[in-house]
């Protein structure tokens, strides 16, 4: 299994580094996207259980227009602390809003529940903390990044609606599209309760399976047929993710860009949305590109470069052995 996107990456978008950390204690972590010269921001929160710091400020009614980095981390509202280190790691850079007194990094955060996934031998008390966060932007750069179990897809899951012990292997994962003098990147972390589907044929590449474990359910036909399984906690399960471009965007553009990512996600996660998920994805804009934007294609782009990250995501997914049990990859199921 290759350890790099299939589809291009976040850091195409000039402007932008990614790093990972990704803890040894238990499998969890943190990835930032560092924006050091600033880049309009905006959020948009679909699912009915987020977990997220410095999202009211990106309401494009509201002060601050830029931020300089978006961290997402597993740990669940443990892992929000991760963003302390990276605004630490800014701060030492003299990065930040001007205040008169000092710069302030602007450092918006989601988190995803990855605590029941404990390997033998773990601590499962391990959780992403400041340092994480610091570590994570020490090793930030403009390579491509890997892809998987690393940052905050190390203990993703997906396919929970029928109990941890049918679930599968999902991760994080890059993809980007570019039209014209536009490119459009998505990074996304893939904790869904749902399928992550391949919005190109329909097929579901990893999700709940059957009893016997080896085959796929398909979630969505099987709640349709009246099944019910063990439903997790809301709240423990969720896809967050950053989409960014090159296009120079206000704060409300940004916040379309973000809510059309959203239409990514409906695209490549069935069901998508829920009442047990978190869905948070931040939008940034680098405006390294200055000509006039098509806010209408640079949408679809966002919609499509999210659709891609997603799938990336479980396609660069390894299985996993935990307390509960095999947790298998897409590449070691057939549909």
């Amino acid at each position: 299994m290759p350890s790099t996107p299939t589809f291009g990456s976040i850091v195409d978008v000039p402007g932008l580094l990614v790093g990972h950390f990704t803890l040894s204690e238990r499998l969890t972590g943190c990835s930032v996207v560092l924006a050091p010269s600033g880049a309009v921001g905006a959020v948009d929160v679909r699912g009915a259980a987020p977990g997220t710091r410095e999202t009211d400020l990106l309401d494009p009614a509201n002060l601050v227009d830029k931020v300089h980095a978006v961290v997402l981390s597993g740990g669940s509202a443990f892992g929000l602390d991760a963003a302390t280190g990276v605004v630490r790691w800014l701060e030492e850079r003299n990065i930040g809003f001007e205040t008169g007194h000092g710069r302030v990094p602007i450092v918006p955060a989601a988190v995803l529940f990855d605590l029941p996934v404990v390997r033998e031998g773990d601590n499962p008390k391990a959780r992403p903390n400041a340092e994480a966060g610091y570590a994570a932007c020490e090793a930030a750069s403009t390579s491509t990044p890997t892809a998987g179990n690393v940052g905050a897809g190390a203990g993703a899951c997906v396919g929970k609606l029928f109990g941890l012990d049918r679930c599968m292997k999902g991760g994080i994962g890059n993809a980007s599209v570019r039209v014209g003098p536009w490119v459009v990147g998505a990074m996304l972390a893939c904790n869904a309760v749902g399928d992550v589907i391949d919005p190109a044929t329909g097929q579901v590449l990893a999700g709940a399976r059957t009893v016997d474990g080896h085959n796929l359910l398909d979630t969505q036909r099987a709640l349709l047929a009246g099944e019910r399984g063990k439903r997790p906690v809301a709240g423990t399960n969720t896809t967050i993710g950053v989409v960014a471009t090159n296009a120079t965007l206000t704060k409300a553009q940004a916040k379309r860009l973000a809510m059309s990512a959203h239409d990514g996600l409906a695209r490549s996660i069935r069901p998508a949305h829920t009442t047990l998920d978190g869905d948070t994805l931040f939008a940034l804009a680098t405006g390294t590109e200055t000509s006039p934007p098509d806010l209408m294609l640079l949408t679809v782009m966002a919609a499509e470069a999210t659709a891609l990250a997603t799938v990336d995501a479980i396609r660069q997914a390894r299985g996993i052995t935990t307390l509960n049990g095999v947790v298998p990859a897409a590449m070691k199921m057939s549909a």
